[in-house]
């Protein structure tokens, strides 16, 4: 058994709870029971369910004193998967003393010193703060959309942007990326997740644009076949700027939280993004430069692969298997 134990709402955002699916869906393909165990968020809740698994609620307030409702004392200890970011070490104390083992993800609490494993694709910046028994960084370990596989494609020119800033945007960015687009010669389509809740604001902006500058979507069915369409991205630095690399899109990346700020600068580094800064003061020139579109495309397929839930999978299957 797995036990997923997620952080998703307007203000922690929706990366976790996609991430999860993504591996959950991976480990009932090769016949493992998963479960989830998620905070009171009504739009991750029906999102999970509609993905038929097993969904909990444990109480997001309490540190720790819930966990034990969660393991089945007749059945063997679950492997306990935390993709909270920063967990407390009463709590991963209380994971063990279960008998579970416990894998955590880009996790610098004092929790995660007791973590089996700790997977840290998305933290590029200094490594002597990780903690946890194994510790696994790198690209390689991204947990990224396999249906991106199906529109992978090398783009050519800049004639199509999208804007895509997440599940909730709790800083409503979107409205303020689109002020700035309104007056570019870009067709601009703009997809917002299941928690944004700035919608108002956005179609005031896009009301006072020129016919046809923007195009608004509401969560869409399929991000990966939307991205398809385009020629630039525009994201937060989370997840979604390595599904679009994957893919041969470029990006132009906004920090939403500090700790995205590395995020955004190594895959600059990397040649298939540039990094328009923090939230609170991004810069969004590079658009009125000439952008080698072409070159960035094919270094970002190069650069970024979908192996990384395979990867996770089979390092979680080993440590299933360990005594």
């Amino acid at each position: 058994m797995f036990v997923l134990c997620i952080e998703s709402s307007h203000a922690r955002g929706m990366g976790h709870l996609f991430r999860s699916l993504t591996l959950a869906t991976e480990l009932r393909s090769r016949g493992h029971s998963v479960r989830f165990l998620a905070n009171d968020h009504p739009n991750s809740l029906r999102i999970i369910r509609e993905r038929d698994f097993e969904v909990a609620l444990y109480d997001l307030a309490a540190a720790t004193g819930w966990e034990e409702a969660f393991v089945d004392p007749g059945a063997p200890p679950p492997i306990w998967i935390n993709d909270r970011l920063n967990t407390q070490r009463s709590h991963t104390e209380t994971i063990k003393c279960l008998g579970a083992k416990l894998v955590t993800f880009d996790d610098r609490g004092d929790g995660a010193e007791l973590a089996d494993v700790n997977i840290c694709a998305l933290l590029f910046e200094k490594t002597e703060d990780l903690r946890g028994k194994d510790v696994r960084l790198g690209v390689e370990y991204m947990i990224l959309n396999p249906e991106i596989e199906r529109y992978r494609r090398v783009r050519q020119g800049l004639a199509s942007i999208l804007v895509t800033l997440g599940g909730a945007d709790t800083y409503g960015v979107t409205v303020r990326v689109a002020k700035w687009l309104r007056s570019k010669p870009f067709p601009v389509t703009i997809v917002t997740g299941p928690s944004f809740q700035h919608m108002a604001e956005l179609e005031e902006v896009v009301s006072t644009a020129p016919p046809d500058r923007f195009k608004l979507l509401n969560q869409v069915p399929s991000l990966a076949a939307e991205m398809y369409r385009h020629d630039l991205a525009i994201t937060g630095g989370g997840v979604t700027p390595f599904e679009a690399c994957a893919a041969g899109l470029p990006c132009v990346v906004i920090a939403n939280e500090p700790f995205e700020i590395p995020v955004g600068r190594a895959l600059e580094q990397l040649g298939a993004a540039f990094f328009a800064g923090h939230h609170s003061e991004f810069d969004l020139g590079i658009l009125e430069k000439a952008i080698p579109i072409r070159r960035m495309s094919e270094t970002a397929m190069t650069k970024v692969d979908l192996g990384g839930v395979d990867r996770v999978a089979d390092l979680l299957e080993s440590l299933a298997a360990w005594p």
